[in-house]
């Protein structure tokens, strides 16, 4: 193992926030996925989930922030904080790097609204929250492919774990509205639960 020194410990804190951050919202996508409309879990009341839920999604926020901001302070490559905001205008990786901005930018997104959703109407909160399951994948692609740690080895057996987690969680979640929502109204009744968890957590 190679010796962290103060030339390499942004990149070491870069890449170590960023395998959490993936981790934690893997975590928060689950969560979101598997909620019911009264927002509980099977075994956990409604004030837990709430609480797991939102102190989740406050750290992998946390972890993303210092993910960037090492990322950018790193001198090892040339990043900018433009370059984390803005998509595709990195002259580093520019692809991979720019789907990180993406989820990024969907990220604050979903989090402005989530702060101003007692003024939201629930079909314009819906429509920004089908964000979160843009964000998630787009991050995912960015995490596997703009670091060689993620390719192989444990990190990649962690990534995959992530990966169908998540799946696992969404087809468990299709399956229960297939049985229980007429086809029309499966969607909407996702969002509709996410929506309930949202302003639940307001309270």
């Amino acid at each position: 193992m190679h010796e962290i020194t103060s030339s390499t410990a942004l990149w070491y804190a870069s890449r170590a926030t960023g395998v959490v951050s993936l981790v934690l919202l893997s975590a928060v996508m689950i969560i979101g996925i598997l909620v019911n409309r009264q927002g509980r879990l099977p075994g956990l009341p409604r004030f837990a989930v709430l609480g797991l839920h939102r102190n989740l999604s406050l750290l992998a926020v946390a972890f993303v922030a210092v993910h960037v901001l090492t990322a950018v302070a790193d001198s090892y490559v040339s990043i900018s904080l433009a370059a984390a905001v803005i998509p595709f205008v990195s002259a580093y990786e520019p692809l991979w790097l720019g789907l990180g901005a993406v989820s990024l930018d969907l990220m604050v997104a979903i989090i402005v609204t989530s702060l101003l959703r007692r003024h939201l109407g629930r079909r314009t909160w819906r429509a920004v929250h089908w964000l979160a399951y843009a964000s998630w994948p787009v991050a995912v692609v960015h995490s596997v492919f703009s670091s060689t740690d993620l390719q192989s080895g444990p990190l990649l057996y962690l990534a995959l774990a992530c990966i169908a987690a998540v799946t696992g969680a969404l087809a468990w979640r299709v399956a229960r509205s297939r049985a229980a929502v007429p086809r029309a109204g499966r969607v909407p009744e996702l969002m509709d639960d996410q929506y309930l968890l949202a302003r639940a957590g307001d309270r």
